[in-house]
């Protein structure tokens, strides 16, 4: 395909890959891991403003080694998985229900780019979306704008944002695509900025959601973040209430006024949380539901798994192996 808007790339030859990369998202070292399937390229990228989006497949399992990107980063994969770390962020694994925010600063790798991994690549340009997210708070953001790296795409806002970026990048792929026209194109950059400033976790996300809503009090904000911190933990309300700086009483009444749960419930919310997060991501013949359960302070089987399923609509176990409640 011609222009300077979209390209798509084929190629056998790693260095080739290498460059291409380099030239449209970032200056890497690429390496083929495996011998088994050939290495086989094929990049569709498009240029949107302050976006460069690309759905990208190797064929072949490759290591990748970046450097600091300088821009913000989303990977979502489509299907197959990556293991990555970035700096002092941490690392994991990647997958169709869980993508990664990658920051501007520190070293990035992807460890195993697997061969049947085709991601959903999208460089976003700093200044713009700090602009943007300075736009939508109404003032300048008092601290530096830094993401959760894990993304989820199961569903929420993080799957409505996957969704609108493809759509975007295929109408900016297509010859003649509404999305290349400029009174198309600049609302369509700002929304997904605005998308995934909403969708993905920040400081300010909350205060984005919701405009106009007083802000959660300080003692509020101490006890989740203690909580968040050590979800393990055996809470007591009299403890969350000491790290509060509050009685409590208090810390009850605020609890109720401002997240519509007492202190301990939201205890339980976040360890279920927890625990989901790790049953997608394990294998089922490597750990079971218990010992998951019982990592995160679930001493009780059938309430954990009671709870769990009210939650999240299926059972402990779908979750693990990967199968939807019917």
């Amino acid at each position: 395909m011609g222009g300077d808007t979209g390209s798509s790339f084929r190629t056998r030859d790693v260095d080739e890959a290498r460059r291409e990369i380099g030239a449209r998202y970032y200056a890497n070292f690429m390496d083929v891991v495996e011998t088994r399937r050939p290495f086989a390229a094929r990049f569709d990228i498009v240029d949107l403003g302050p976006l460069v989006l690309g759905e990208l497949i190797c064929g072949a399992d490759v290591r990748m080694r970046f450097g600091e990107l300088g821009q913000y980063h989303v990977d979502a994969p489509l299907t197959g998985s990556i293991d990555w770390r970035q700096g002092g962020r941490g690392a994991g694994t990647m997958d169709p229900a869980s993508g990664v925010v990658f920051d501007p600063a520190g070293d990035t790798a992807l460890d195993r780019w697997g061969g049947d991994c085709r991601v959903l690549a999208v460089k976003i340009d700093a200044d713009a979306l700090r602009a943007r997210l300075d736009a939508l708070l109404g003032r300048p953001a008092g601290r530096r704008l830094a993401f959760a790296p894990r993304f989820d795409l199961t569903g929420g806002p993080g799957l409505g944002w996957l969704r609108l970026a493809r759509r975007a990048f295929g109408e900016t792929l297509a010859d003649e695509g509404l999305a290349r026209h400029p009174l198309i194109a600049a609302p369509l950059q700002e929304a997904l900025l605005n998308g995934l400033l909403l969708a993905a976790d920040h400081p300010y996300r909350e205060e984005l959601a919701h405009p106009g809503e007083p802000r959660r009090p300080a003692p509020v904000r101490r006890a989740m973040d203690a909580v968040r911190a050590r979800p393990e933990h055996p809470h007591t309300t009299a403890e969350l209430a000491a790290l509060a700086r509050v009685g409590v009483r208090r810390l009850q009444e605020s609890f109720r006024e401002y997240l519509g749960m007492t202190p301990m419930a939201y205890v339980r919310q976040v360890r279920l949380d927890r625990v989901r997060d790790e049953l997608r991501t394990a294998e089922p013949d490597e750990v079971t539901v218990g010992e998951v359960a019982w990592r995160w302070g679930f001493t009780h089987p059938g309430r954990f798994a009671a709870q769990y399923r009210e939650r999240y609509g299926e059972t402990p176990s779908q979750t693990l192996r990967g199968t939807s409640a019917a």
